[in-house]
């Protein structure tokens, strides 16, 4: 039985072991199960690869997805490239790393926000995720802002975002954590009156279906698309680099 896996800080909001419960019986894949694998902190990893030698795929979360590069033992160009790693093959006691968040975003974000309407991006954290959103942004020739919550050398922090420049930019990307189960209640600290109907907004989560960062945006108009279609998209691209290596 091949196994394939999870591993995260905290796994209660993943929607990865029933995708591929679902993909295997949908499929008649018999021979490969998913589990999900909370580790404390990344080193664990090396451990839990001794303790489960049928491993030969895992997906990465928050908060490892840049944690765990220095302990793979090889790194696709593109992983590298971006600095952020969410998928693992494991293969004759070897790891390396990929980024298929990159691929799923990217084809998503095509489909979501059309050619016609394209203009300049926000996005809203600066950790893993985002890079690969950062990524998938070059690729696609969209110009983009960085916001954190500190200042940085092109990176602006919540409280300098004005009405004005909310405006100018009609794609907002969150590649936060904020307002994920279980903790609903929270949002971007952003100026939600200048969200118009001309703005699409794009939320990396999708435990809720509707945050209340899509919430607000709705409200005003707003085109909006949680992260769902990003992890069909991505789980599809892991599974063939853990079976076809593409």
């Amino acid at each position: 039985m091949r196994k394939f896996g999870l591993i995260g800080k905290k796994l209660g909001h993943s929607f990865s072991k029933k995708y591929f419960a679902e993909k295997f019986t949908r499929e008649s894949i018999a021979d490969a199960v998913y589990e999900l694998y909370e580790l404390p902190e990344v080193q664990e990893l090396p451990k839990l690869l001794l303790q489960e030698p049928e491993l030969v795929g895992l997906n990465v979360t928050v908060p490892y997805k840049e944690q765990v590069m220095p302990l793979l033992d090889e790194l696709d160009e593109a992983a590298a490239r971006i600095g952020a790693v969410n998928t693992i093959r494991i293969s004759q006691g070897r790891t390396k790393g990929y980024n298929t968040d990159f691929v799923g975003f990217k084809q998503s974000l095509e489909t979501f926000y059309p050619e016609l309407e394209r203009g300049q991006a926000l996005v809203l954290g600066t950790g893993g995720a985002a890079k690969a959103v950062w990524a998938a942004l070059d690729a696609l020739q969209i110009p983009y802002l960085r916001v954190s919550r500190n200042v940085a050398e092109g990176q602006l922090s919540y409280s300098q975002l004005t009405p004005e420049m909310v405006q100018k930019y009609n794609l907002i990307i969150n590649t936060t954590p904020l307002g994920m189960y279980p903790q609903v209640q929270e949002a971007p600290e952003l100026p939600y009156s200048s969200i118009t109907a001309r703005h699409y907004c794009y939320d990396l989560v999708y435990n809720p279906s509707q945050t209340l960062f899509l919430q607000k945006c709705a409200a005003k108009g707003a085109q909006t698309l949680n992260g769902l279609p990003m992890l069909h998209l991505q789980a599809e691209a892991a599974w063939s680099i853990w079976n076809y290596e593409y």
